[in-house]
């Protein structure tokens, strides 16, 4: 069966901030019809939206507060940080509180996305001067702001998984793309965000190679306890091969034997394995295997995955199919069913 796809850009950002977002997403309905949800299910998340919308930047501050674990925390932030428009309150939030670290954060994640939505996801020679100028700018001010917020609070996770977006767009280098990775695992080992973006630095497209690539998908499995969510690297570095495959070449890649034993392998090394706990991400991380397992025509593993969901679409992956989100979640959904 073949699958129409949109090849993603030269150059965007991995994992949920590569598409822009706007607004809340609805909240979507247990059992019944797939919804995009871009608060991913999460309440406290679908609060923070709008509150970003409403330009409340000090109660977002006083919730972020509260969240004691780095890895939530940065999570939040980071899906936050793709809501659109939100940028000027949150200048002016920064400017009349500068003591205030986590709005700093906050500024510093948002200029990111921001840096992002100026570039666009066109292709590198496609984007014009001013985008260019743009990006860059964006990107210095997030430089900047994020590496203060990591010379206050040294212990911090958020401000390390950030820069590692920020030096991979604005071309710093893998010394130091490496050196920011290896901060953030020095605070948390586990982290799943800054292993997407590690595999990122390592991609193809980004002067690294699928050897590189896949070899550190598989050595990060296998270091994680069973049950790790990090399985879900061996899953991001077969979808980013397949994405790098011309058309007739990608299905045959994914479909083939190698392949298919590497996705069961990472499944039920991590989501399906009996020690696996949801943490707060889960949904984007049930959502990628899902997607590739259907691709890989794994349709039973897929299925058992695709019954986790309680039909909650999260815009990443599924928009590396092109058209609609929900409709391509539908499609492959309804084709694993038994």
């Amino acid at each position: 069966m073949s699958f129409f796809r949109r090849r993603s850009a030269d150059d965007a950002p991995a994992g949920p901030a590569g598409r822009r977002s706007r607004g809340l997403g609805r909240k979507a309905p247990r059992g019944l019809t797939p919804v995009l949800d871009l608060s991913h299910g999460d309440e406290e998340l679908r609060r923070l939206r709008a509150l970003a919308e409403a330009g409340d930047w000090n109660a977002i501050s006083s919730v972020l507060t509260e969240i004691e674990d780095a890895a939530e925390l940065t999570w939040l932030l980071h899906r936050l940080s793709s809501v659109e428009g939100t940028e000027r309150r949150l200048a002016a939030a920064v400017a009349e509180r500068p003591e205030d670290t986590r709005l700093l954060l906050c500024s510093g994640a948002r200029h990111i996305a921001w840096a992002w939505e100026a570039r666009t996801g066109q292709r590198a020679q496609q984007v014009t001067e001013e985008q260019w100028r743009l990006f860059r700018e964006r990107l210095d001010t997030a430089e900047e702001q994020l590496l203060e917020v990591a010379e206050r609070e040294p212990s911090w996770l958020a401000p390390w998984f950030f820069l590692q977006i920020g030096a991979r767009g604005a071309s710093l280098g893998r010394s130091i793309a490496t050196a920011r990775f290896d901060a953030a695992l020095r605070r948390d080992p586990e982290h799943l965000a800054s292993h997407q973006q590690r595999l990122q630095q390592l991609c193809a497209k980004w002067g690294g190679s699928h050897e590189e690539m896949h070899a550190f998908a598989r050595r990060t499995m296998l270091d994680a306890p069973e049950g790790s969510p990090l399985g879900e690297i061996v899953a991001l570095a077969h979808l980013e091969h397949w994405l790098d495959l011309p058309g007739g070449e990608d299905h045959a890649y994914l479909t083939g034997p190698t392949v298919r034993a590497a996705l069961r392998e990472a499944a039920l090394r991590s989501v399906l394995h009996p020690a696996y706990r949801r943490r707060r991400d889960w949904r984007a991380t049930h959502n990628v295997f899902a997607m590739v397992l259907s691709l890989a025509d794994e349709r039973e593993l897929a299925h058992a995955v695709f019954a986790t969901l309680d039909d909650i679409v999260t815009d990443w992956p599924w928009y590396y199919l092109g058209g609609d989100e929900v409709e391509n979640f539908r499609t492959h959904r309804d084709r694993c069913a038994p």
